[in-house]
Order: C-alpha cells, then sequence, then structure tokens
C-alpha cells in the first residue's frame, strides 16, 4: 500500500518533480532527498496503519516526509550558522548521550541476566525494622470492612448479624451474597487511604470522617440510596509508622534497587581489575 501512495505523489508532483527519484538505488527506492540525505520507501512502511482511506494514508505519508525534511534542512542549517565552539560541545553532547545509551542498555542486560530478585520475608522484615522510622505516613490509613446494600434487601437483618459477627462461615455467605451487593469491601486486614474510603462510601465525607473512621468503631447508616454497614478495624494518623504490609512493594523496589547499585559497583570494579591484570588499562604516572 505504502508503494502505492508513493508512486501517486510522485506521479501528481506533490512531492518530487522528476523521475529519477524513483529510480532503484542498492539500498531501496528513495522517495525523498535533501541534499545528500536520502529518505527511503521502506522507512515510510507501515507508518499510516490499517483501515485508513487512500486520501488519510497518503496525508499521513506525506506530512512523514515533510517533517523528516524539515528536520534535516534545520539540523544542516544549524551545523553551517552555529558557532564551531556550539557545534563541538554539542557533539560531545551525542557522543556522551550515544555512549552512555550503550553503557546502560550493557548493565540493564547483565543486570537482567545475573541480579537475584529474589526476597525473603526476614530480609523485609528485617530492612524495615532497621529503617521504619524513614517510613512515616503522609496521609491517614484505615482498616475496615463495610456493605451497603438497598433499603429493601432481602433478609436484611440476618445481613447485619453475619457482617457484625463476620466469622469464617459469615465471611463465606457474605462473598456467596456479594453479587447483591451495591458496594462492598470485606478484607479488614488492609491498609487503606482515608481519602479513597470517603470517596467510595457515600455517607462519608472530609467533615465528618473523623467522627466515624475510629479503631474499633462500627456504624451504621441509612438515607435515601440504601442502608450502609461499617466495622473499623484500626486506623494511624499522619506521622505513625507505616505498616509493614502497607509499603512492602516499595520495600521490595528498594531492597532492589540496593541490590542493583551494588552489583553495578562490583561489575566496574571487576572490569577495571581485569583490564589493568591483562594490560588493556594503565595509568601514566
Amino acid at each position: 500500500m505504502i508503494k502505492r501512495l508513493v508512486v501517486t505523489m510522485l506521479l501528481s508532483g506533490s512531492l518530487l518533480s522528476s523521475c529519477k527519484f524513483f529510480q532503484k538505488e542498492a539500498e531501496g527506492t528513495i522517495i525523498a532527498r535533501v541534499n545528500d540525505e536520502y529518505l527511503l520507501e521502506q522507512d515510510v512502511e507501515g507508518i499510516a496503519g490499517e483501515g485508513l482511506s487512500s486520501e488519510d494514508s497518503l496525508n499521513i505519508v506525506t506530512n512523514y516526509i515533510n517533517n523528516w525534511a524539515t528536520t534535516k534542512l534545520l539540523l544542516q542549517k544549524a551545523r553551517i550558522n552555529l558557532s564551531e565552539e556550539k557545534t563541538l560541545a554539542f557533539e560531545e553532547l551525542v557522543n556522551q548521550y550515544r555512549a552512555d545509551l550503550y553503557i546502560n542498555a550493557y548493565k540493564e542486560a547483565l543486570v537482567t541476566k545475573s541480579l537475584d530478585t529474589s526476597i525473603t520475608k526476614e530480609e523485609l522484615e528485617q530492612y524495615y525494622e532497621q529503617n521504619k522510622d524513614n517510613f512515616k505516613l503522609n496521609e491517614e490509613l484505615v482498616q475496615l470492612r463495610y456493605i451497603s446494600v438497598t433499603k429493601d434487601y432481602n433478609e436484611l437483618e440476618a445481613l447485619k448479624e453475619q457482617f457484625d459477627r463476620f466469622d469464617a462461615q459469615d465471611q463465606e455467605l457474605l462473598h456467596d451474597q456479594s453479587l447483591q451487593f451495591k458496594s462492598y469491601s470485606l478484607n479488614d486486614s488492609a491498609w487503606v487511604k482515608v481519602s479513597d474510603v470517603v470517596q467510595k462510601i457515600p455517607i462519608l465525607n472530609t467533615e465528618n470522617k473523623d467522627d466515624y473512621l475510629k479503631a474499633s468503631n462500627k456504624f451504621e447508616v441509612t438515607d435515601s440510596l440504601g442502608v450502609y454497614m461499617v466495622v473499623v478495624k484500626d486506623i494511624l494518623k499522619r506521622n505513625e509508622i507505616s505498616p509493614l504490609s502497607y509499603i512492602q512493594p516499595t520495600l521490595k523496589q528498594i531492597i532492589l534497587n540496593k541490590r542493583k547499585l551494588e552489583f553495578i559497583r562490583k561489575l566496574e570494579k571487576d572490569l577495571i581489575n581485569e583490564a589493568y591484570q591483562k594490560k588493556q588499562f594503565k595509568i601514566y604516572e
């Protein structure tokens, strides 16, 4: 399809006026030129995507070619008109960026291949105990369970008893009925943000949350929309220590990052030592 579009553009004269640019070169079919730089048909293959009309595809390819030409022309103008000092500085930055890309890709490949990413429960707990003062909360957390149902819910009183008692059998029964609830959360061992709870439970807001969300508090509210049953297990305020279960993903990432840095430091040290021993590296006094 791209080839047909290129041929159409060439014949219509919208891009190139001379048929010499359609000649076959060793590396492919030329469709555009800016001085000594060429854009080949293979360079634009696939950019128009599928399911487009010929006109839309033609516009996409045309814009791509015009953008390519603009970039090349601006770059050539910049090289001519910028001072030699700036040009050299930019070339150095480009060279450094290229070197960083290669080096970082190589390091990442070695890390992916060789780094041990398994973290034991004991490692997490040890790191947590040693650094827990660094993990103070910047927002409130709460452990709770809640159910919201319509006011005409069948066997509402039995539901309230199961929710309040919440033994193993009750939990199983509640999960079996959960499709009938308007909304619910039965995992009261998980720590969640108070701000998220306020957004999800309509009866709560920033003004009344402190009245309702207290440790070991339970309440039931009925409004025009339904019945809300809530049992608060525990709550943590700002600047209290984050619980391990809440920050466990963060701790895992920190530990892995530390391992990665240690791995790379050792890699660089071993690289220098090996090059020195093989007389590939020498510092001249």
